[in-house]
């Protein structure tokens, strides 16, 4: 809430209830070795008018750049309804619909959710969403360990392509699970991962292939083969997707000859901002013979013993509900609010909106390299077909032309020097349907002259690679 509701003379009345002096008295079974203090530092409190100033005083030095950066967060057009809803108390402080019989509304929007996420991945079944893509990876994971009971190996085969702070937190929360995870490498020509690249697991036990379409390079990958190689080994096919990627590519439900088992990713896209790092939410689908080893929680519909119909939680196989030890997941929540933006965002859209976003996106992420490379020392990376986002090279040392496109009042994209040292110099580059003309001639006249005015004052230039 924006203000704290009770005075003074209110607070000492509801300490004088309960028979205590302070309120720090509540805390005093914390032992004095554990107790903070003061913070020191910290500055002296401030009125509400002067917190507001200070606020946008901060907020407004970040300014409001044009952003050519995905790398996993996206810069959409969010219609002007979708948060308009969001925000109507009904929804903005609506909690966990634990009573059904108070929480009809709550449960059908998250029903609709799951209907319209399980269609848009070709799966039957969807979740009421996870905390963000990264970890519901990670509950994917866990789950193709679970499901797959002929493989003993308890091994995950993650391709190097797939986005790294999604490898980083599946590592971090199943490393202490005794499973298995097993890098695989991408061809550094066509920034794919072919599916000779799994010769040495071949004759293995592996437990599940996990696919991203398109991977962090925005390449789309072979996804038929891969699934059908999982298939044929008796490995899951767990698929990570660009939910907006999927209104326009066949979805993880139709990928090979039986369809992914698993799909996980990040609805970020469909109608959530970017605010400084978050919130997101991950979404989540199977097949319904996978169905209860699905983590998080399940809205069903059905009808009461008049007939009327009603919708409920059902399938709540989480710690909050039974043992810890067979739960199928300790999450423990699901991101309401930004599920309810996703559900208004894809029903105001529609299927065929939602394929013109995904087209607009890659058409102008198509003319926005096209335009790069017309400077001889920008260079496009990978052989493969793109969906919005594309690896870029550079003849000079990126560090001098990111920091002052930057105070140009730019965000340029992504270096991928930082997590693939062999991509040292190379930038990721997107251009999602919200970026225009003139926003694209932006970029390219500020990049040009940079690159201009670094050769002629004689920046070292890297020889042209083969």
């Amino acid at each position: 809430m924006p203000f704290i509701p009770h005075t003074e003379a209110e607070v000492a009345e509801m300490l004088e209830a309960i028979g205590v002096e302070r309120i720090d008295d509540l805390f005093d079974e914390i032992p004095a070795g554990l107790q903070v203090p003061g913070i020191e530092g910290l500055p002296p409190a401030l009125s509400e008018q002067q917190v507001t100033r200070l606020v946008r005083e901060r907020t407004s030095r970040d300014g409001n750049p044009l952003c050519f950066l995905g790398a996993g967060a996206y810069d959409h057009h969010i219609p002007a309804a979708v948060w308009e809803l969001v925000t109507r108390g009904e929804f903005y402080t609506d909690y966990t619909p634990y009573q059904a019989e108070a929480s009809q509304g709550t449960l059908q929007l998250i029903y609709e959710y799951q209907t319209m996420m399980a269609g848009l991945m070709g799966m039957e079944v969807s979740n009421a969403s996870l905390y963000d893509g990264a970890s519901a990876l990670a509950e994917a994971v866990l789950m193709a360990v679970r499901a797959n009971r002929k493989s003993k190996a308890r091994r995950i085969l993650l391709p190097r392509s797939l986005h790294p702070a999604w490898r980083a937190t599946v590592r971090t929360i199943v490393r202490h699970q005794r499973i298995e995870l097993v890098e695989i490498p991408f061809d550094p020509r066509t920034g794919h991962t072919p599916v000779e690249a799994l010769d040495d697991w071949q004759d293995e036990d592996v437990t599940a292939l996990v696919i991203p379409q398109p991977n962090f390079f925005g390449v789309l990958e072979d996804v038929d083969a891969l699934t059908d190689w999982a298939h044929a080994r008796g490995a899951l096919a767990i698929a990570a997707p660009n939910p907006t990627a999927m209104a326009l590519l066949r979805p993880p439900g139709e990928w090979g000859e039986a369809g992914a088992d698993i799909a996980a990713g990040e609805g970020q896209p469909l109608g959530v901002p970017l605010s400084l790092g978050g919130p997101y939410f991950g979404f989540l689908c199977t097949r319904q013979a996978l169905v209860r080893q699905m983590p998080g929680r399940l809205v069903g519909r059905t009808v009461d013993r008049e007939g009327r119909e009603g919708f409920t939680l059902t399938l709540q196989a989480r710690e909050q509900h039974i043992r810890r030890s067979r739960a199928t997941s300790n999450i423990c929540t699901n991101q309401g609010l930004l599920v309810t933006a996703a559900t208004l965002y894809m029903a105001l859209t529609g299927a065929e909106g939602l394929r013109r976003v995904a087209a607009a996106s890659h058409a102008n992420t198509r003319t926005l390299t096209e335009r790069l490379v017309e400077n001889p020392h920008v260079h496009a990376e990978f052989e493969r077909p793109f969906f919005h986002e594309r690896v870029l090279r550079f003849d000079l040392p990126l560090e001098r032309l990111l920091r002052p496109l930057a105070a140009h009042n730019l965000l340029p994209g992504y270096p991928l020097g930082r997590d693939y040292p062999e991509l040292d110099n190379h930038l990721l580059v997107c251009a999602t349907e919200a970026r225009t003309p003139e926003d694209i001639d932006y970029y390219v006249d500020h990049l040009f002259r940079l690159i201009e005015r670094q050769t002629s004052a004689g920046c070292p230039v890297k020889p042209k690679m083969a």
